[in-house]
């Protein structure tokens, strides 16, 4: 790579000691790091690049597919969608960390991030065009699958930007700016497929293209540097799998911070994976009524969702704090699922979303931070690193529609289902605490 001066005014060409608080992924042949600092757009793009991403899933999970799958059979649409859901969840467990390796020892013009990127988005748009004409559920499964893969191939390469071209005290930002485009593009999402509702196959088309799209943008006008002189070890399957596993005895915080993941974002999640369900069949509104009533429901938790992502993320960074920001957050999602059970009704729902976006604002706006500051080695592997990390993310998010049909069927109804989501954020705040490398 060239080693000319970046667009940020500052020469690349330092030594490597005085890039530490900057640059913590690969080094090329010059001895020096393979991606610049992170331009004043950066920030802004991650964030608009999100909310197309985050958009899609939400459209995707929340509405769309749920209203296919309910259309094809009514009375077994909750267990038809577990199928769909689980399937993907088993074809998509180690997506983001094998595309994420793969990344890391990527060489090309447009750096090791950047191609990934482009074809998880490019496969995930030709599937999307296709889904809405499938009529049964085998189909919809097999190309969910497709689909599932390539969003991963898309979301695990963006999460390692962070680490690979912020330093460590700026991460709180750049975890605020994911986090803010996440909330953004759910609330978007599930807003726009309310308005699909009736045409599952056009919803699909727009979403697929419009993620496409953006990720070209993003690479066009975030340029990454030459990863061509990058420096690799010569490929072995036998390292490559082994690398998967990361000791939790050597790597303690690692373990940790992946178990907290793992509990919070299930116990958001098997409310949000249903929340189209539990306005049918628990608050008792129609099928259209509860998906343009969904994406009420989204707009009322995006206001104090943004408001915390802003002010968390920064007050993290300036306080060097990320943990009390996480138990924060589980308190409130605690009391905002409490809700539905005291009014069960959309008055309820609307209060319990309130609650929980101020909550997942605050987790949000610190979790991406704090995962970059437990990485084995200093985040030398990085994509591969946070891509096992988002195991915690996907694996919790994938199982929520089995998980919670699993309660709903045997535990007594949806008001169980609240219950869970407690007891899951209440785990995820206690196996934070003995996290030590981050306070």
């Amino acid at each position: 790579m060239s080693n000319s001066t970046s667009g940020t005014g500052e020469s690349i060409a330092r030594p490597p000691a005085q890039l530490d608080d900057v640059y913590t992924g690969a080094i090329g042949t010059d001895n020096l790091p393979v991606s610049p600092p992170a331009k004043k757009a950066l920030l802004p793009w991650m964030a608009v690049t999100s909310v197309f991403l985050f958009a899609t899933y939400a459209a995707l999970t929340g509405i769309l597919l749920p209203i296919q799958v309910a259309l094809i059979n009514a009375d077994d649409k909750i267990q038809n969608l577990a199928i769909v859901t689980t399937v993907s969840f088993v074809f998509t467990l180690f997506a983001q960390p094998i595309v994420g390796a793969f990344s890391d020892r990527t060489r090309s013009k447009l750096g090791r991030r950047a191609p990934w990127m482009l074809i998880g988005s490019s496969v995930a748009a030709i599937f999307l065009l296709g889904l809405g004409g499938m009529t049964n559920v085998l189909w919809i499964t097999i190309f969910w699958v497709v689909i599932q893969v390539a969003l991963n191939a898309l979301q695990g390469p963006l999460s390692a930007i962070v680490p690979d071209r912020f330093p460590r005290s700026k991460r709180g930002a750049a975890s605020a700016m994911v986090g803010m485009g996440m909330m953004i593009g759910a609330t978007v999402g599930t807003v726009a497929a309310g308005q699909f509702a009736s045409n599952v196959g056009i919803g699909y088309t727009v979403f697929g293209v419009g993620v496409l799209v953006v990720t070209v943008l993003f690479v066009l006008f975030n340029r990454d540097g030459s990863s061509k002189a990058l420096v690799v070890e010569p490929f072995s399957w036998k390292q490559f799998l082994s690398g998967f596993w990361i000791d939790p005895k050597a790597n303690p915080d690692f373990a940790w911070a992946f178990a907290a993941r793992f509990f919070f974002i299930l116990g958001y999640f098997v409310i949000a994976a249903y929340n189209l369900y539990i306005l049918t069949d628990y608050i008792g509104l129609s099928l259209q009524d509860a998906a343009l009533n969904a994406g009420l429901l989204a707009i009322v938790g995006m206001v104090p969702t943004l408001i915390s992502i802003i002010l968390a993320g920064f007050w993290s960074d300036k306080i060097g704090r990320r943990k009390i920001f996480i138990y924060a957050a589980s308190v409130l999602m605690v009391i905002g699922l409490t809700m539905p059970l005291f009014m069960p009704n959309l008055t309820g729902m609307l209060i319990m979303s309130a609650i929980n976006g101020l909550g997942f604002g605050l987790y949000m706006a610190c979790d991406t931070a704090l995962m970059t500051e437990v990485l084995p080695g200093g985040g030398v592997a990085a994509g591969k690193d946070l891509g096992i990390l988002n195991v915690a993310t996907n694996i919790p998010q994938a199982m929520s529609p089995a998980v919670a049909a699993l309660i709903i069927g045997t535990m007594g109804g949806f008001p169980s289902l609240f219950v869970f989501g407690m007891i899951s954020v209440i785990i995820a705040a206690v196996v934070l605490i003995p996290i030590k490398s981050v306070r």
